[in-house]
């Protein structure tokens, strides 16, 4: 590569342009390493502080990572998951899978749930209008860490109306196989559909450290509302992902 001296991109952001589309292309693999800083300077006849702006851009942008001991390398991003709107059908349930575990098991991942919370909360508004419940009222809440490959994959919170929880197994750690849409449909309340919305933002600290999120990795936030055949929602479910490791799909009918 050569810089542009007559280019208006500063000589940075070139840089960090060539490195950016050697790791698109593949020619840059994940845990291969970047040249030196020293290697960088002679290379493109530069300051070490233009070197050190460039990279800082491209750690920004969560493509790298440097690790005391191993030096400058394109992060390698572990397993990347598809979420697919199949994932919630009554098979899976069946099969006494529920939305989360039909992924991992799609990868051929081990997977587990971590209960960080099980208790009544007041319901947050974006929970209390989904639901129809009033503002401030109180609800049931699932809170989990979702784990896949030896990684965490999710945060997720599950908010339902006490009248549907009191006395089933979804106030207990393990709510039973097919998870929790499976006893909501037990007891009489047969899903009908699911609303999904979805949000990109940059995660909060808290969030960084529970799902271990490097420097310039967003977050996507999904809020989904399940309906009964009654037109009644009967739980929403708060979630929050690595960006870097999700991909959403979603098929629907072009009529």
């Amino acid at each position: 590569m050569t810089i542009d001296s007559t280019s208006d991109r500063p000589v940075f952001k070139q840089i960090a342009d060539h490195f950016r589309q050697e790791i698109d292309s593949g020619a840059l693999a994940a845990g291969e390493p970047l040249p030196s800083e020293s290697q960088m300077v002679k290379t493109f006849g530069v300051s070490g502080g233009t070197v050190r702006r460039a990279l800082d851009l491209l750690r920004a942008e969560g493509l790298i990572a440097t690790e005391h001991g191993r030096g400058t390398r394109v992060r390698e991003r572990g397993p990347m998951v598809r979420l697919a709107s199949q994932r919630l059908t009554r098979a899976n349930r069946a099969a006494g899978l529920g939305g989360f575990a039909a992924d991992m098991r799609a990868l051929g991942l081990e997977y587990k749930q971590e209960v960080l919370y099980l208790g009544n909360v007041q319901a947050p508004v974006e929970v209390s209008e989904r639901l129809n419940v009033p503002a401030g009222a109180e609800v049931f809440v699932r809170r989990r860490r979702m784990w896949g490959g030896g990684e965490p994959m999710q945060m997720a919170d599950s908010y339902y109306p006490l009248d549907l929880v009191e006395g089933t197994p979804i106030v207990d750690e393990d709510a039973g196989p097919g998870g929790s849409y499976a006893r909501l449909e037990e007891r009489g309340h047969r899903l009908a559909s699911f609303r999904e919305e979805l949000q990109a933002r940059m995660p909060s600290d808290d969030e960084k450290k529970s799902l271990r999120l490097l420097p310039g990795v967003p977050v996507v936030s999904l809020i989904r509302t399940a309906i009964d055949t009654s037109g009644r929602a009967v739980e929403v479910f708060v979630s929050v992902v690595a960006a870097d490791k999700h991909v959403f799909q979603y098929d629907f009918s072009a009529d």
